[in-house]
Parts: C-alpha cells; sequence; structure tokens
C-alpha cells in the first residue's frame, strides 16, 4: 500500500514556482512540467491542485498583484502627511518596484496576458483598484489616478530603458501631479483645453 504525504504547502508552493518560472520564461514558457520541477512536486499534483494553466495563472497573478498592493497599503499608512505620503509614493516607484527586475518581468507578463485575454484583465483591475485606494488616504481620486499612470508608465520606461531613472525627476512629477493648481493656473488651463 502507497501512503500519499501530507503536504499542506504543496499548493502554495505550486503557485510561487509559477511566479518564479514566469519570471524566467516568460508565461510562454511556464508549462506544468517546468512548474512541477521548480516546486518540486510530481507532475499530477499539477491537475490535482489546479483544472488548468489558467487557473494556476490566474492564482499566480493574483497573488502577485496582492502582494503588491500590500506594500502600497503598508507604505501609505505610515505617511503622516501629504509630504509624507509624497515621499512614501517615490519610495515605492524607487526603492522597491523599480529595483526589482522580477517585479518589472512579471508586470508586464500580466499586462501582456491581461490584452490578449480578457479574464485576465479583473486581476490589473483588482490591483489599481487596491493601488488607488492606498493613494486615495493622501489624494483625491482624480490625483490618485494620475499618480497611478505615473507609476504605470514608469515600470514600462525602467522595463525598455537602457539608462537609470533619475530619483529627481519622480520627486518633481509626484509634486506636480500632488501639488494643486491655484485659481489663475485652472482658468489657463481651461483656455487651453477649449
Amino acid at each position: 500500500m502507497v501512503t500519499r504525504r501530507f503536504d499542506p504547502e504543496r499548493r502554495d508552493r505550486i503557485i510561487d514556482a509559477a511566479l518564479d518560472v514566469i519570471a524566467a520564461q516568460g508565461v510562454a514558457g511556464a508549462s506544468h512540467r517546468r512548474i512541477a520541477e521548480h516546486a518540486g512536486v510530481p507532475l499530477g499534483s499539477m491537475t490535482y491542485h489546479f483544472a488548468g494553466m489558467d487557473e494556476l495563472l490566474t492564482e499566480a497573478f493574483r497573488r502577485f498583484g496582492d502582494s503588491i498592493a500590500d506594500r502600497f497599503d503598508e507604505q501609505l499608512a505610515g505617511a503622516a502627511d501629504i509630504d509624507g505620503a509624497r515621499r512614501a509614493v517615490v519610495d515605492l516607484i524607487h526603492l522597491d518596484l523599480l529595483d526589482s527586475q522580477r517585479d518589472l518581468v512579471l508586470t508586464h507578463e500580466l499586462y501582456t496576458l491581461a490584452a490578449r485575454k480578457p479574464a485576465f484583465r479583473q486581476i490589473t483591475r483588482d490591483w489599481m483598484a487596491r493601488s488607488r485606494r492606498a493613494l486615495g488616504l493622501h489624494f483625491d481620486p482624480g490625483t490618485c489616478r494620475m499618480l497611478d499612470a505615473l507609476i504605470e508608465g514608469l515600470f514600462i520606461h525602467a522595463a525598455l530603458d537602457t539608462e537609470p531613472h533619475d530619483r529627481s525627476i519622480t520627486v518633481e512629477a509626484v509634486a506636480r501631479i500632488t501639488t494643486p493648481l491655484n485659481h489663475s493656473e485652472h482658468a489657463t488651463l481651461e483656455v487651453a483645453t477649449t
């Protein structure tokens, strides 16, 4: 009689292994066999724990999105005032997000998958909603959308640029986005957009 080893963390290990394989090989290179080998589990575990690759990818990218959103929550909840919130946004960009090649690759793999398969767009929408909620502790909804777009845009630039990103430029961009315009600047903008 064969006894089955009790392994309650196996499903979690498979999800983590999927993210590692995607970071190294891309979604296209993430096979059941490759992920099982990386997780150190029998190949049959893949179909036991997941109905198919889409379910595994959904779980893996949801975990990844949650981990980034958790960092937003932590950094922005710790900001005591608007200046602290601005510093937190810059730190998120430079110390946390742009510093990780793995996170850059996983983010772009998720974006590509979501662009091709609408079912994965919900993961990106949930991630954006959580990020904006964390930003919303300090900024109005319109400013949150602009900051979120800045962060996402810098992610894209970081993945494609060959030059390092200058923190002082990010500091200036965050300040411009988060500093309210005075009445005359609003009037000038309204004239320029009509």
